[in-house]
């Protein structure tokens, strides 16, 4: 999902609750608050040598160790906070966006959102998991099996692209 797509999802919803979702069947707390924004150029080089560069938006999600039965934040609400950042930080509107989030049961991790799902009163923005990748293999047509065979490292030269 790209910044801008999240932004028009709070303007369409602000009358809901948001609610965020992680590991398939977690709920982050309703009382959860949104302490920072990091607007990141990530330049990469992979194992066959090609630079990559992208943006991404990272919303920091922090789970208060108590929870009291506090009700989520608005849609409303929550893109107050986003805008006010905007103002003093601009956005690329086509950065990806990820969300740092983690609590004593999950590890701190980069999440991408996965799915949007809407009802009548809350949306539940239900992250995913970012798997690592070889893109030297991909652009050499092999699979990841393939590249990491022990005869399949003898044959990748140097500066071919490929691992």
């Amino acid at each position: 999902m790209k910044t801008n797509e999240l932004f028009s999802i709070l303007k369409e919803h602000s009358n809901k609750a948001l609610l965020f979702g992680y590991n398939n069947t977690q709920l982050v707390a309703q009382n959860y608050h949104i302490t920072e924004v990091k607007h990141t150029t990530i330049k990469a080089v992979d194992c066959g040598g090609k630079m990559d560069s992208w943006n991404e938006t990272i919303i920091q999600l922090l789970e208060p160790a108590s929870y009291n039965g506090e009700t989520a934040m608005s849609c409303l609400k929550a893109a107050g906070i986003l805008n006010k950042v905007g103002e003093i930080a601009a956005y690329d509107m086509d950065a990806l966006i990820k969300f740092e989030y983690g609590n004593t049961a999950f590890h701190t991790a980069h999440l991408p959102v996965e799915q949007v799902l809407v009802g009548d009163d809350k949306i539940i923005v239900q992250l995913g998991i970012d798997a690592t990748q070889c893109k030297a293999a991909d652009a050499c047509g092999l699979t990841l099996e393939e590249l990491t065979a022990p005869n399949t490292a003898a044959s990748c030269a140097p500066g071919s692209g490929c691992c």
